[in-house]
């Protein structure tokens, strides 16, 4: 029998591979432009931002 993930995990999930890629890209490089962040973060916050509130796992704050 197939386990289906829950949404906020196929979420998660997909943002960290946002993260991934962008991490692969830009750690070679000695400057990044603030379009491509803004661009990174619009795309996590796209991501984010379908799920409910509830869902989220909560941080410990650093």
């Amino acid at each position: 029998m197939t386990e289906t993930a829950a949404p906020t995990e196929i979420v998660i999930t997909e943002a960290m591979a946002v993260i991934d890629r962008a991490l692969g890209t830009m750690q070679s490089r000695e400057l990044v432009s603030s379009d491509e962040v803004s661009d990174l973060l619009l795309d996590l916050r796209l991501l984010l931002a379908g799920l409910d509130a509830t869902e989220l796992p909560v941080g410990t704050g650093v």
